[in-house]
């Protein structure tokens, strides 16, 4: 029996990282990007994510892609953040219309609420955007609705239960977090399946650091396969997933893009001894992290100090998995243009929006003792 994104060709791309201007590191390098897209395209991928939380990209995608290619040649989605600076549900109704613009998709083939979860589910109900995703979706402004989210496997299957009209779920799945207990991917990814809900993949890399994991875990891969880098051992760990929508990859160079299409199309299943391989990898990684950060940046868009906290996460895990000196320049890196972590406030916000709940608190508190002195 067929699914909901079944013929949706398996890589995505995700537009949360999108390359920068060497001079100007606000600005996005648009005509890279434009490469991506066409390498992407060329390649047969038709599936984009992009959201109002992702710095320019709608704008940027508008550029890159609507404007360059026939509409009906893609796959655009887009999220509701209503959760996000709203003071009444027309607030966040706005978003969508918000979204319609800087795209100028017309419409969107998959429309999402944005990170569900703890606080900001609340938001979602308080405003019954349940209720408008169906009425745009009746008024064929989006084709699909569904919601991403980096909640627990209880709190996604009370949404499921409640909501049973939403199409889709988009959760963060990769061959570290598989079995984790926070993460709970497995638990999450099983429970779609349960409800019959197709998934689209998020984080299939980690934020990066599966593509460039501590050495202990290189190595243990370049031994099982001296071939293959461990970019295309967490894609194929994904893509090979059942009921699978797409799986997204937030390439930020037009190198990775082709790294990640040379692995998509070369797909072929895992073997016993290669997912053995992986779950040997994940042990060394839950020994070696000191935490869970993938970069998202969410923590920031409210940090009243302006602090650079994903920075001062990776100077962390520098700290747990070389030495202080490498995690000292680490901290340096971090704090140029920004705050020293001893100005934290512990105010709690950044810890609110955290999706993999990181106690960012007592991490920052830690590393400002280890790294100011």
């Amino acid at each position: 029996m067929s699914y909901l994104g079944e013929d949706v060709p398996k890589l995505g791309f995700g537009l949360m990282r999108l390359p920068k201007l060497a001079n100007d590191p606000e600005k996005t390098d648009i005509e890279q990007v434009k490469q991506m897209v066409d390498a992407f395209m060329a390649a047969g991928g038709r599936y984009f994510d992009t959201a109002r939380m992702y710095g320019s990209s709608e704008s940027d995608i508008r550029q890159a892609l609507v404007e360059r290619y026939p509409r009906e040649s893609f796959m655009l989605a887009s999220k509701n953040p209503a959760w996000r600076n709203t003071t009444c549900a027309q607030d966040a109704y706005d978003y969508f219309d918000i979204s319609l613009k800087e795209t100028g998709a017309g419409y969107f083939d998959y429309y999402l609420l944005h990170n569900l979860g703890e606080k900001r589910t609340h938001f979602f109900d308080d405003y019954d955007m349940w209720s408008f995703l169906k009425r745009l979706k009746e008024e064929g402004k989006v084709k699909h609705i569904g919601f991403s989210t980096h909640d627990t496997a209880d709190a996604i299957e009370r949404v499921l239960n409640e909501h049973p009209e939403m199409e889709f779920v988009q959760i963060q799945v990769n061959y570290a977090d598989w079995e984790d207990g926070i993460v709970q991917a497995r638990k999450n990814f099983e429970l779609c399946q349960r409800y019959n809900k197709p998934v689209i993949i998020m984080e299939p890399v980690r934020g990066g650091l599966l593509a460039n994991p501590p050495e202990p875990v290189a190595q243990l891969l370049r031994e099982a396969n001296p071939d293959a880098t461990p970019v295309e051992w967490a894609m194929r760990f994904c893509l090979n997933m059942p009921n699978l929508i797409c799986v997204l990859s937030g390439a930020s160079s037009l190198e990775q893009m082709q790294q990640n299409i040379a692995t998509w199309k070369s797909l072929t299943p895992l073997s016993d001894v290669e997912r053995a391989t992986l779950a040997q990898a994940r042990s060394i990684l839950h020994e070696l992290l000191d935490n869970t950060c993938t970069s998202c940046r969410y923590c920031m868009k409210n940090c009243p100090m302006n602090i650079n906290i994903p920075g001062i996460m990776k100077a962390a895990n520098s700290f747990k998995l070389y030495s202080l000196k490498r995690a000292k320049a680490d901290y340096r890196c971090a704090k140029t243009g920004f705050n020293l972590g001893s100005s934290c406030i512990a105010c709690g916000q950044c810890e609110e929006a955290c999706p993999q709940r990181i106690k960012i608190i007592e991490r920052i508190a830690h590393m400002a003792e280890l790294c100011e002195g």
